[in-house]
This record gives structure tokens, C-alpha cells and sequence, in this order.
């Protein structure tokens, strides 16, 4: 069998993580971890060679049994609350030795790769899992080194991974269900066990890089993608499910630095986390998304999809397992990309909603006090339709974009972009690919080719050169005008046929913000207040 051994005998012993009697696979090639998957039942194989698996219980993440180690390091520093749950110290070494009894006498797989491109900020992960295909996403999604590189390798952070162990008596660990992915800042650990969804393993590291490169990097993490242009100006992306970041991300034109998680240096480097992407792939077509559509290969990680019947077609349609099907694969499955995935000179950061109440404007410049109010609030809406029980736009907010995975209070990292935005001289953009004329049911989507018009007018300095109006109620500097976009839309209360229903629906928009920014009040500075949307009357009446 074909692998890449690490040569030392300490290489061949993980008894110092607690694994006794362990046959561990060190650093196998993406052939051999997929021949073994399928080998052992655990997978199969699409009809051009590309490996499929199931990940069972979970096909999501588990926000609700994610965990952080509350101790000396982490008690003053950590947002605690809903998103971050405290953990003993205790109780994190009573699961911690029953996972690695647990693996031990079994086969396992280690691998040995590193997080963030930039040099400077490169942390060494080692990462043991108990399934081959747990350790081929690992090879997709960390970055990969060169087999000289690997000897005399030492880990900063570990990953151990064990999907098959369910805790007994979780609340005597002070847990809630059996699965749990949990944190260890002091010890370096991420522990993940129930799950098998691979995106744990991810986010476990993710959330770790966005507590540790603010605190002690000056370094501000990213939910985003990015891209750079010919002339190497850098652009962000940030935007929830939904709002087009990977769509809007992939320019021809442009060079892809990565589709998910950045870093910005005190330098202003713009770098990736990561060493792949992980896509969701539901009504996934090569017409709609050729890049993702096109790296599904020998080497990518479907997970979760079904065959059209009596094939090996994937039916990408198909959503009798979960919406949330998945690919994850090396960023080199992408024609276009910046090698190393790192650029610097960050230019324009866009933010990414789809505002179902059409009321935000398709295209708006942002002040440093409304960039940092919206990041805070992470705003988009929920479609009517898409989800039991909703008949109505819903609006749906995660502080900076990612809440789930920032153990900071969010306007840590609102001041860190202020400040970086105003000393780099960037422009903040909202941009909304939601609704116009109206609400859903109402009014129509916003066409993709306007969205990228006015996105390339933006790179290329066109909107440097018109003139503005301000949003009566939001505040947002709207363009007059934008090449190849319909004027009469830049003003989204232009579109509606009644002024009045804008206007009311503006403002019970500008109520869910309020209402959803309550929770920040104590910590947000008077400048981030300042971006908030009115909501008095006669104050919008003064703005009219």
C-alpha cells in the first residue's frame, strides 16, 4: 500500500496523546485513504472516480453541543453565552481520556498540515481520526506540505476525531447529548466525538484561529472569500448562506485567494486559512456554478448526495438526505487561483445580504460607523417558503458573519475592522441580491448580471465618480448612478409602487435591527451606534 511514512519512531508512537496500541496511518496519499474507504464499506465512488460518503446522524453541524474550556486563558477573553458554552476543565479530561480509550487498539490516521498561507502566522495542526475519509476532508481542507517538510514535524494544535464514541451520562459531563466538539485553548486541543460530519473539524480549528490571531497576533479573522485583480488589489466577501459570496467571488477576471476564511495582518495581507473549499452543492449545475461544478474529481469529498436510480450519477437535486450536501476539495481543483493564497492591498469589502423585504438598497457605500453596525449584525432574510412554518421574509442575523464560530465578543472584531478599514483606506459596500419593487411574493430578485455590474464599477473606480443621496431611514450613501444598472432601481423606494408600504416595511426592518442589536449596547462605541438605522418618526421625516 502506497503512504507517506514520517521516519523517526516517535512517529509510530501516539501513547504521549493517550492512544495505546494504536495501528496509526500516518500521512497517506488521497488514493490510498479512498481505496481504503471504499474498501471498508464506509464509501463510494461517483462514475467519474470521485469518492461519496454518508455522515449519518449528523449532516450538519451541532451548535448546541460545541464547547469552550473555561480556564485561566479563556474566562476573561471569551464571549460566554449561548454560542460559547463553558466547559471544566475537569470534565474536558474525563472525555478526553474516555475518546482516546476509546480509539485506542484501533486503526487510526494522522496528519500531519498547517493552517493560515501567510508565513508569518503558520500554525502546525496535527490531526487523529478514527475513519480514512475523516482524514482524506483533512487533506482537502488544511494546507498540504511537501514530505521533506514533515520530518521533524511538532504540532501547535491537535485535532483528535473520533465520530464512532457517544459519551454515556452526558450531563455528569456536563454536556447535553452524547456528541460534543469542544475547545482546549490552554491544552491546544479540538476534541470532536459523535459526529461525523467533517465540518467540525473545521470550524473547530476556525473558531480556535478567531480567538488566538486577535489576541495574540493583531491579526483579524474572517468569514469570507477573497479575490485579487491584475493590478493586486484585494477584495473581500462577507455573506451568509444564500447571498451569493461564492458566486460573487468567482471573477474570471480575478484571482480566487479562498472561498471561506481569512486572516487580515497588521501588514494588510489578506491570507487563507485554508487549503481548499467547502462548497454545498444542492442544485449544484456546471452552467450555474462551473467552478465548483468542474473540481468534482478524483481527489474531492462528496458527502451526503444520492444517486440518480440504477447509476452512479449524483442527482444533485436530490435532498432526501439534507439540504446541506457538501463537497470539499484541494483549492488546485480551481483553474484561477492566487498561489500561495495570500495578496495584499485590501481595497473594497463587500457585505452580502439578501433582504427579502426589498427594502435595503441594491448597492450602497458605507461609513466606518455603519460598516462596523452591520458586520455586528450579519443581517440577511429567511425566504418564505424555504423552511416549515414560514410564510414571510424572516429577518436572520450572525454577528460578523459568523457567529456560531467567533468565542470573542463581536465588536472585538467590529473595532478591529473599523480601525484596519480606515488605516488601509478600504471601502465597505452593502450590497443586497435580494428583493426589489417589493417583498417576496411581491416584487422580483435582483438579476445577477446588475449585481456584478455594480460590483465591477466598484473595482474598477467608477463609483468613485458620481454623486450620492442618503437613505432616508438606514443612512446608506446610494449611488445616482451605476454603468449597465437601471437608475430608477439604485433607490430601492423608486421600485415600490406605494412610498407609503416602503416606507413601512423600511422601518419594521430597521426595528428588527434595533431589536437584534440590543445585546451589543453595553460594549459598541458611540461611532457604531451612530450606524444604526432610525427608527423615530420624526427623525425619518427629517430625512425625507
Amino acid at each position: 500500500m502506497e503512504e507517506t511514512l514520517m521516519k523517526t519512531s516517535k512517529h509510530n508512537d501516539l501513547s504521549k496523546y493517550g492512544l495505546k496500541n494504536v495501528s496509526a496511518h500516518w500521512n497517506l496519499n488521497g488514493e490510498t485513504l479512498q481505496k481504503l474507504t471504499v474498501e471498508k464499506g464506509m464509501g463510494t465512488e461517483t462514475e467519474n472516480g470521485t469518492l461519496c460518503v454518508n455522515t449519518g446522524k449528523f449532516t450538519g453541524r451541532s451548535p448546541k453541543d460545541r464547547f469552550l474550556v473555561k480556564d485561566d486563558y479563556t474566562k476573561d477573553k471569551v464571549w460566554w453565552g449561548r454560542t460559547n458554552k463553558p466547559l471544566s476543565p475537569e470534565n474536558f479530561d474525563r472525555l478526553y481520556d474516555e475518546v482516546a480509550s476509546y480509539l485506542s487498539g484501533k486503526e487510526v490516521y494522522v496528519r500531519d498540515a498547517y493552517v493560515c498561507a501567510d508565513p508569518e502566522y503558520r500554525m502546525n495542526v496535527r490531526t487523529i481520526t478514527e475513519y480514512p475519509w475523516s482524514n482524506f476532508f483533512v487533506k482537502n481542507m488544511f494546507l498540504r506540505l511537501e514530505e521533506v517538510e514533515l520530518e521533524g514535524f511538532e504540532e501547535e494544535w491537535m485535532v483528535l476525531c473520533a465520530p464512532g464514541y457517544e459519551a454515556e451520562n452526558p450531563e455528569s459531563y456536563g454536556i447535553r447529548a452524547g456528541n460534543f466538539s469542544i475547545l482546549n485553548f490552554t491544552k491546544k486541543i479540538a476534541l470532536v466525538a459523535g459526529s461525523a460530519y467533517t465540518g467540525e473539524i473545521k470550524k473547530g480549528i476556525f473558531s480556535a484561529l478567531n480567538l488566538i490571531l486577535p489576541s495574540e497576533k493583531n491579526v483579524l479573522p474572517m468569514h469570507c472569500s477573497a479575490n485579487v485583480g491584475e493590478k493586486g488589489d484585494t477584495a473581500i466577501f462577507f455573506g451568509l448562506s444564500g447571498t451569493g459570496k461564492t458566486t460573487l467571488s468567482a471573477d474570471p477576471d480575478r484571482k480566487l485567494i479562498g472561498d471561506d476564511e481569512h486572516g487580515w495582518a497588521a501588514d494588510n495581507t489578506i491570507f487563507n486559512f485554508e487549503g481548499g473549499c467547502y462548497a454545498k452543492v444542492i442544485d449544484l449545475s456546471e452552467e450555474n456554478e462551473p467552478d465548483i461544478y468542474r473540481a468534482i474529481r478524483p481527489g474531492a469529498l462528496l458527502e451526503n448526495i444520492v444517486f440518480k436510480e440504477g447509476t452512479r450519477e449524483v442527482d444533485y437535486s436530490d435532498s432526501s438526505i439534507t439540504q446541506n450536501t457538501r463537497v470539499s476539495y484541494p483549492i488546485e481543483h480551481i483553474d484561477n487561483i492566487q498561489v500561495p493564497s495570500f495578496a495584499k492591498n485590501p481595497k473594497h469589502i463587500f457585505f452580502l445580504t439578501c433582504d427579502a423585504f426589498g427594502v435595503l438598497p441594491p448597492v450602497s457605500k458605507l461609513t466606518p460607523g455603519q460598516a462596523a453596525y452591520h458586520f455586528i449584525s450579519g443581517y440577511t432574510a429567511k425566504v418564505a417558503g424555504t423552511e416549515a412554518g414560514i410564510n414571510e421574509p424572516v429577518p436572520s442575523f450572525s454577528a460578523c458573519f459568523g457567529e456560531p464560530f467567533m468565542p470573542l465578543h463581536p465588536t472585538v472584531y467590529a473595532e478591529m475592522l473599523s480601525k484596519k478599514m480606515t488605516d488601509a483606506g478600504v471601502n465597505v459596500w452593502l450590497i443586497n441580491t435580494g428583493w426589489t419593487g417589493g417583498p417576496y411574493g411581491v416584487g422580483s430578485r435582483i438579476k445577477l448580471k446588475y449585481t456584478r455590474a455594480m460590483i465591477s464599477s466598484i473595482l474598477e473606480g467608477e463609483l468613485e465618480k458620481v454623486d450620492y443621496e442618503q437613505h432616508p431611514i438606514f443612512g446608506l450613501h446610494m449611488p445616482k448612478y451605476c454603468k449597465d444598472v437601471p437608475s430608477e432601481m439604485l433607490d430601492p423606494m423608486n421600485t415600490w409602487l406605494q412610498k407609503g408600504a416602503y416606507v413601512s416595511k423600511a422601518i419594521q426592518l430597521a426595528h428588527s435591527f434595533h431589536l437584534n442589536f440590543d445585546k451589543f449596547i453595553n460594549q459598541a462605541s458611540d461611532e457604531i451606534m451612530h450606524g444604526a438605522p432610525l427608527i423615530d418618526a420624526h427623525q425619518i421625516m427629517d430625512h425625507m
